[in-house]
């Protein structure tokens, strides 16, 4: 590793000031000099923004101000010993012994490990003697660097080592009160793209800063990698900041546990860490319910004590979050089966593949495919893709059923959803068959049974029973009625044209817009691939629903981009970070991407996303822009009929949303809000 300090970094017995703001500018200035910064204001800026939320003074004439910065370009750790000493804010009086720390941006990890290392030695008598009697710059980088890779002091000329003895109480304090609490956190969204990731680096470096030990585990929609159980059953509480039901919930059973939406994660970190470390301390703090069979009344008084609105938005939730991978990539495959095989390769494909293999091309084959090898390729890439889909229904209901009854859920919601898709309920069906199997199932798992009966109830006898009852009801009583609703709706949506259309793509505008990522966004999502498969060359509405929801899910962020380039004095230095990862985010369909600029200021940036993507969506369904793949953005471009008027309708509503908000920002001026105090272990 670099060396984090040079004796250019190190400033002796000067006058630097009176006030924070003065010595930190001067090591910022040393930093910038070193190589280390891009500039001294943007880094100055960083650190006093953080020196103002908690001051970094701490017992024994000691401050630590530190910050990450995106204009930091290596780590580097500067030090100054002041001729007069300036108050940072400790009870004990003013600070002559300044360590700044100035870490990259990203470096979350290495810039609290360096506050913690630093802490702990700075609380050694002999070690402060030592600093304050150092003669040259030189044994002030050997002694820090001996701190820094846990070496004892090395002490200066003129410095004499304490006896232990009276070293040791000072010691066994400060490591009593810097022993860290241990707090495990899962964090999910329905999509497990950006929240899911976003939400636990909130989550761990508000942890970090309060002096806390928390592990997460990010149950993404690329897999997870769950807790060892050892640090789960050392944890002191748990934080489920989830939009969908946490997997493997039953490892956590016992622990006190704060539940909360992902975005909270996002939002209120500090506060999440802060209501864990006082569940811990309360033997009356909810508790997450243990699941076999003897427990299962505890189980039902929890479930009980949630709003019921809530649980049934989080069990759908669930399903939607595992139906995605099937949507996403079977409607690219069957998108890239179009570009190679042409349009009508959807009523060729059967033909094709069943009379010829990758050695014996077709002959017959559609007009607009690129060749045989293009038709046989496309076919197999459409019949892959329409396979995919076809789990879409049978998926949703499945996993809605997981979410309601865990594992003995899933097999009866699988059989109840393909019920559904047998019987044309579609989507509608789908919901409806998940919800009753997994209520059948959690249900019959209540069941009181012989002991020796207990082993066959989750893999045999509930997913029997409830799938029998579940698929049974859909078949004789519910799949009819659900089907004739699903057909009318399609029917409906496939008529709508001129003004009907544009104001169905106002209000889905609206709804990608309006959490950015959270439930409604994902119910318009969700509404529009349910359709998806539905689409064909005769009715394309359902296509034209998904192109006008992808693009009005990617105007915040590039609008959020597109604002801190005409404004760059508007947004603080971290935003303007933040606006150019945007730019590729919101070309991907990301709309999360936004996310940091509605955390910061909801209350100018998402009414200006929604105006933005109200006019998208309506200007696509107008455009009648039609898109066969649901994800993707810009990249997708070869599944759009016109990708023109696709981008054109984006451009307008991400220039309108950027327009207005840069008129909120000028014009509706925010009342500032006293930031609220963080526990004094943050200013380590």
């Amino acid at each position: 590793m670099t060396q984090l300090i040079t004796p250019q970094l190190v400033s002796l017995d000067q006058n630097l000031g009176d006030s924070p703001a003065d010595v930190i500018r001067f090591l910022a200035g040393k930093v910038a000099a070193a190589g280390r910064a891009s500039e001294v204001e943007g880094l100055f800026a960083d650190a006093f923004a953080r020196e103002q939320k908690t001051a970094t003074g701490v017992p024994g004439g000691i401050a630590i101000p530190h910050c990450r910065s995106v204009a930091v370009t290596e780590p580097a750790l500067a030090m100054a010993r002041l001729s007069r000493k300036v108050d940072f804010g400790a009870k004990d009086g003013p600070a002559d012994i300044i360590f700044f720390i100035a870490a990259p941006e990203g470096a979350d990890q290495e810039h609290l490990k360096l506050l913690s290392k630093l802490a702990r030695s700075l609380i050694k008598k002999d070690f402060t003697a030592a600093l304050r009697a150092a003669a040259t710059e030189q044994d002030i980088v050997d002694l820090v660097d001996g701190a820094l890779a846990d070496k004892p002091a090395a002490h200066a000329a003129g410095a004499v080592a304490e006896p232990a003895a009276e070293a040791a109480p000072a010691s066994a304090r400060a490591a009593s009160a810097m022993a860290p609490k241990r707090i495990v956190a899962v964090t999910a969204c329905p999509t497990g793209i950006a929240h899911t990731y976003m939400a636990a680096d909130s989550l761990v470096a508000a942890a970090k800063e309060m002096g806390v030990d928390l592990q997460v585990e990010t149950q993404g929609s690329g897999g997870f990698t769950a807790l060892d159980p050892a640090v789960i059953a050392a944890a002191d509480a748990v934080i489920f900041a989830v939009d969908v039901d946490v997997r493997g919930k039953e490892r956590f059973a016992g622990k006190p546990v704060i539940n909360a939406p992902v975005k909270r994660g996002i939002d209120e970190p500090a506060k999440m860490v802060q209501e864990a470390l006082a569940a811990a301390s309360d033997p009356r703090a909810h508790r997450v319910p243990h699941f076999g069979a003897e427990e299962n009344a505890e189980h039902a008084s929890e479930a009980a004590s949630e709003h019921f609105g809530t649980k049934v938005k989080k069990v759908l939730l669930t399903g939607v979050s595992y139906m995605i991978p099937f949507v996403a990539g079977g409607g690219l495959l069957i998108a890239l089966g179009f570009l190679l095989g042409g349009y009508e390769i959807a009523g060729a494909a059967d033909k094709i593949l069943g009379a010829n293999t990758l050695g014996s091309l077709p002959t017959d084959f559609p007009a607009h495919a690129w060749g045989p090898l293009g038709a046989y390729l496309g076919a197999v890439l459409f019949k892959i893709g329409a396979l995919s889909l076809g789990f879409l229904v049978p998926a949703l209901a499945g996993y809605i059923a997981y979410g309601i009854a865990d594992r003995p859920g899933i097999a009866p919601g699988f059989v109840s959803g393909a019920v559904a898709g047998y019987m044309g309920a579609g989507f509608l069906g789908g919901l409806v068959g998940g919800l009753l199997a997994g209520v059948t199932a959690h249900w019959i798992g209540t069941f009181k049974v012989p002991r020796w009966l207990r082993g066959l109830m989750p893999v045999v006898i509930i997913p029997l029973a409830a799938s029998i009852v579940a698929s049974g009801l859909m078949f004789l009583v519910l799949g009819g009625p659900i089907a004739a609703i699903t057909k009318g709706l399609n029917a409906w949506l496939s008529g709508m044209t001129g003004v009907s259309a544009i104001v169905l793509g106002i209000i889905l505008g609206l709804m990608m817009c309006f959490d950015l990522g959270g439930p409604v966004n994902k119910v318009a999502y969700s509404f529009a691939v349910a359709g998806l498969g539905a689409g064909s060359v005769a009715n394309q509405a359902p296509w034209q629903i998904m192109a006008a929801v992808m693009a009005a899910g990617m105007v915040p962020p590039l609008a959020m981009a597109l604002a801190t380039v005409l404004n760059k004095k508007g947004f603080s230095l971290a935003e303007r970070e933040n606006g150019k990862a945007a730019w590729l985010l919101g070309a991907s369909f990301i709309s999360e991407g936004a996310i940091p600029f509605a955390a910061a200021d909801p209350l100018r940036v998402i009414p200006a996303s929604m105006v933005g993507g109200a006019v998208t969506g309506a200007l696509s369904m107008a455009f009648g822009v039609t898109s066969q793949a649901p994800h993707g953005g810009i990249f997708v471009f070869f599944a759009m009929n016109n990708f023109l008027l696709f981008f054109g309708s984006i451009a307008v509503g991400v220039v309108i949303t950027a327009m207005v908000l840069l008129a909120l920002k000028r014009w509706a001026v925010r009342t500032p809000v006293e930031a609220e105090p963080v526990p004094a272990v943050a200013a380590a």
